[in-house]
């Protein structure tokens, strides 16, 4: 198996703040390797020094089997792109932003109007060219932004929290966009995320951090299946319980989390098993409406967040769920808190870990 780059032992302190400790990882050529944890895990950083903007304090990195060193980062930094969380384009058309890193290397014109028709194809934005890139969606912007590293051909490519901040729609186009990217170019993808179901359904392998270190490294479903401490304690801010399941003349599963929540899922389970279900997949009204959903129930508004397009809410139900709405629909629902409120969603959607 080839290694695109490898970190031995590397360490990233900030002032008297040790950001990342000891961090031993090889990254396979041709993979997505999700980088999966909280806030202030030590994601980001861990990117930029992959992406060689930021030296480790200690250890090495090592990137197409040659050592990083002060005299060969710059040659190393035209092999690694960096795609930040919140996406800075120039006021200019699509064209202009995706063509950019080419007309700094002089590559002809005839030459980038075909590249950049590929990658265009590649990141969905066919016939977008001489749109203004700022006055795009989030989603669309984020696909220019990734277009516009994927144009360099780089032999790496980072992505911090691609779909933060975005609607389930353009979410799920952005994460197409990265798979496709992956099979077709072979692209060797590193991207940080939070979201438990995007790490669960996208990369090969995931590396979970937990305050600055690496606590684990596997396939998705090896690192999902053992549900170790260190997932538990993260994933249980994303609508991860613990619970007893016992099995219904229905053919489906019941899913005891306490305090009188009985969550149905369509896996068979018994005994002692624990569930996840993403944000995106929660429905929230007023009141409560007829549908093919098995889980509904009644709850008051606890907290709100503003996630600029997204509103994130924490709903009581007995026990706390996260939903994720849109802004428009927060407004016109005139919600607030304490507001009585109604959640439900499908048993299929439900992930039993």
């Amino acid at each position: 198996m080839t290694i695109t780059a490898e970190l031995k032992s590397v360490t990233k302190v900030f002032g008297d703040k040790t950001v990342l400790e000891g961090i031993n990882l090889q990254i396979h050529e041709g993979e997505i390797l999700a980088l999966l944890g909280p806030n202030g895990s030590g994601k980001t950083t861990l990117l930029k020094i992959l992406a060689f903007i930021e030296k480790p304090t200690n250890g090495e990195v090592e990137f197409k089997g040659g050592t990083v060193t002060a005299r060969n980062t710059e040659k190393m930094r035209m092999q690694s792109t960096l795609v930040f969380q919140k996406t800075t384009l120039f006021d200019t058309s699509v064209y202009n932003n995706i063509a950019y890193g080419l007309k700094i290397r002089k590559i002809p014109k005839d030459v980038r109007n075909e590249e950049i028709k590929r990658v265009l194809r590649l990141v969905k934005l066919e016939g977008f060219e001489k749109r203004s890139a700022r006055k795009l969606s989030g989603g669309e912007q984020q696909r220019v932004a990734i277009g516009r590293a994927l144009i360099l051909k780089t032999k790496l490519l980072l992505l911090d929290e691609p779909t933060a901040n975005l609607d389930p729609k353009n979410a799920s186009i952005v994460e197409e966009v990265i798979a496709t990217v992956n099979r077709e170019l072979k692209t060797t993808i590193v991207m940080a995320t939070h979201n438990m179901f995007q790490a669960k359904t996208l990369p090969q392998r995931i590396a979970l951090m937990s305050d600055g270190k690496i606590t684990e490294v596997g396939a998705p479903a090896e690192i999902f299946g053992k549900l170790s401490k260190n997932l538990a304690r993260f994933a249980a801010v994303d609508n991860t319980f613990a619970g007893t399941a016992k099995a219904t003349v229905a053919g489906t599963t019941l899913v005891d989390i306490g305090n009188g929540v009985q969550i149905e899922v369509t896996a068979q389970r018994q005994g002692e098993a624990s569930v996840f279900i993403s944000p995106q997949d929660i429905i929230l009204s007023k009141s409560a409406v007829e549908s093919s959903a098995r889980n509904v129930f009644k709850g008051r508004i606890t907290e709100i967040s503003d996630l600029g397009s997204l509103v994130k809410l924490k709903v009581d139900v007995g026990r706390s769920f996260t939903v994720q709405i849109t802004k428009r629909s927060f407004s016109e629902m005139g919600l607030n808190l304490n507001a009585e409120v109604f959640i439900a969603f499908k048993a299929s959607s439900v992930q039993v870990l």
